[in-house]
């Protein structure tokens, strides 16, 4: 955790009129580490992560990505930051219209990346490291089961070669099998490419699997925030409901 964090937020209030969804959010992520946002229905969490890409601004506090500041950064530097980063997004969001091979290539294709043999080569190299085939590429989405679609997703997000990968509930929908095979895919890529990682999720499997570091969410603040260790010790009720339940108790029986 050398040098500049990845992402650093420091007195992060986000509202909306009178309406506050967070208050006083200050926290930050080092390359390679894997960050779950976790916390009820509505409490923000995928609000955050936009604020986190610099697609939201927040009412007010600071948000660094990549050690520069994007309040204060131009529209244009804002999106070579953005270049930086993949997202995937909730329920995989394919373009119905496209084959798969034309939503992989999409983000290059969008960035005027006008070689089409490499373009090709790319995306067959992504397809390959998500586990499809190259003739998966000729499929339109709705052709694809759903765990087919999350690693076509996925293998669109990792296409710029990200340095920071955001997912919005990966697994959400998917079969536990399905979400097991999903999660060992994303294990083995973190480790193999090296990308730091933000998780918007409800699955407490999923974090057990994959979290280095939680942010859990409630009262419009960050209730607990650490390693699953230091959470599980945090005595704010809603951490106490959320992971001292009888499921989540055997999940987590192993660290705790």
């Amino acid at each position: 955790m050398n040098g500049a964090a990845v992402i650093d937020m420091e007195g992060v209030w986000t509202c909306f009129g009178d309406k506050v969804v967070h208050r006083d959010i200050t926290l930050s992520l080092h390359k390679g580490e894997i960050l779950s946002l976790m916390g009820s229905s509505g409490c923000g969490k995928t609000l955050l992560m936009r604020e986190m890409i610099g697609l939201q601004a927040p009412t007010r506090g600071r948000v660094e990505l990549f050690g520069e500041s994007l309040r204060e950064a131009s529209e244009a530097q804002r999106q070579q930051l953005r270049n930086r980063c993949g997202v995937l997004f909730q329920s995989g969001a394919l373009f119905s219209a496209l084959t798969v091979f034309d939503n992989i290539a999409f983000p290059l294709r969008e960035l005027r990346f006008v070689d089409e043999d490499m373009i090709g080569q790319l995306v067959r190299l992504k397809l390959a490291m998500v586990g499809l085939r190259a003739e998966d590429g000729l499929l339109m989405p709705a052709e694809l089961s759903g765990g087919m679609v999350r690693r076509a997703a996925l293998a669109r997000a990792l296409i710029m070669e990200p340095e920071l990968v955001f997912l919005d509930e990966p697994t959400s929908g998917l079969d536990p099998v399905l979400s097991e095979e999903f999660v060992n895919l994303l294990s083995e890529l973190h480790q193999e490419l090296g990308f730091t990682v933000v998780m918007v999720t409800h699955d407490l499997n999923t974090l057990s699997e994959l979290g280095s570091r939680v942010a859990l969410i409630a009262d419009q603040q960050l209730a607990a925030w650490g390693d699953i260790a230091q959470v599980l010790e945090s005595d704010h009720p809603f951490v106490r409901r959320f992971f001292h339940g009888q499921r989540a108790s055997l999940i987590f029986k192993e660290t705790a």
